[in-house]
């Protein structure tokens, strides 16, 4: 089998040669320190995975007088101009994007270290501030035939994967995720006990969105699409909210999806166990990352795969903090093998990392594909 063979028949849970091995999203950190600057998908072939790529590209919406911002590449319209000011005076490289609009300018601040990106000042300060957002932030369109350019440029043994936009420059796929980025996920939370009215319309206002681009993706040669995040797992929320203000919103995104010709994944990077029935009754294709114990949530492999192995493709299960640095190279492939028999029974289950990484040591990286490469059925 190919690369994309493998991947669509764990995916479409039929029977395949061997594990499909493969990274999510591989950090630029990572590949400048310990890769000697390769592309992702330089990397997955050079080292053996099962290649990814995750092409992506707006489409500016000219019925709504929508274009690209030259600098950055973001959406926007004449009612929802972007301005980037550099902060001085910060620790580390600081931004503020300014969102003008006519009613008021939204603005939100993120830092970067070089390593990783993060936000210090959220978009959405006040509560009336999202209605402004409803009003005027662009609906995203997806650029089909640059995807498709992509796709084809990568070749036929490449996974392509994409994702359910969010909101640019500081999002995430999944509705209540994106809401977590916008208000704060502590803000969110609470506001669920004291305004549960408004968190509703929030996360409708961002459902609005997201099906927007779900409708443009038709044609598009995606094999699978992220939707969630991990400010809806159960580290982070109670099963009661993700089936309050999670699923209602995210679910009706899986069939739309379904319904364009694409697949979902829902990435759940924390906490699952508790809600594993509620992920897959979403009737997404294949669920992630599985999160060990090890890696601070909760993950039991052997248990998902008789709870829900038989509905969903499993994605994820290894413990990248402690077997892709610092031990062993059978201490790698244990795990490897661990991952395995607990979830490769049958199929429907692909080996990754679960999630990023950041520091690994290539020869581990070597002994965990080669050992998936074992894994045969």
């Amino acid at each position: 089998m190919t690369s994309r063979e493998r991947f669509l028949a764990a995916i479409n849970r039929q029977p395949l040669d061997r594990l499909p091995v493969t990274t999510h999203h591989l950090m630029t950190y990572f590949l400048e320190k310990y890769a000697g600057g390769l592309t992702p998908l330089e990397f997955h072939k050079q080292y053996g995975f099962d290649p990814i790529i995750w092409p992506f590209a707006f489409r500016p919406y000219a019925p709504a007088k929508q274009y690209l911002d030259e600098k950055t590449g973001l959406l926007c319209s004449e009612n929802w101009r972007l301005e980037i000011r550099e902060v001085s005076g910060e620790r580390y490289p600081t931004q503020r994007y300014i969102f003008h609009t006519p009613k008021k300018d939204l603005t939100c601040v993120l830092q970067q270290n070089g390593i990783v990106r993060w936000q210090t000042e959220f978009l959405i300060k006040e509560k009336s501030d999202m209605e402004i957002f409803a009003q005027y932030a662009p609906h995203p369109h997806l650029d089909v035939e640059a995807v498709n350019a992509l796709a084809d440029e990568a070749g036929e043994d490449v996974l392509v994967r994409g994702y359910v936009s969010s909101f640019e420059p500081f999002g995430q796929p999944g509705c209540w995720q994106d809401m977590a980025c916008l208000y704060g996920i502590e803000n969110l939370i609470m506001e669920t006990y004291d305004d549960p009215e408004w968190v509703n319309f929030a996360c409708q206002a961002v459902q609005d969105m997201k099906k927007t681009f779900l409708r443009s993706t038709r044609g598009a040669r995606y094999d699978i699409l992220e939707l969630g995040g991990g400010d809806a797992s159960t580290t982070v929320i109670s099963p009661k909210i993700f089936d309050e203000f999670v699923a209602p919103f995210d679910t009706p995104l899986v069939e739309l999806a379904h319904e364009m010709g694409q697949k979902i994944v829902y990435h759940t990077c924390g906490g699952m166990m508790p809600i594993l029935e509620n992920i897959a009754d979403m009737g997404v294709d294949a669920m992630e990352t599985f999160t060990p114990v090890a890696m601070g949530a909760d993950a039991n492999l052997a248990e998902a795969k008789r709870r829900i192995g038989d509905r969903v493709c499993m994605i994820g299960g290894f413990d990248q903090g402690h077997y892709l640095y610092g031990c062993t190279e059978e201490e790698t492939r244990r795990e490897v093998r661990r991952c395995f028999e607990e979830a490769g029974e049958g199929g429907a289950f692909i080996l990754s990392p679960s999630d990023h990484f950041f520091d690994a040591d290539i020869n581990l990286i070597r002994a965990f594909v080669d050992e998936a490469h074992h894994c045969t059925y």
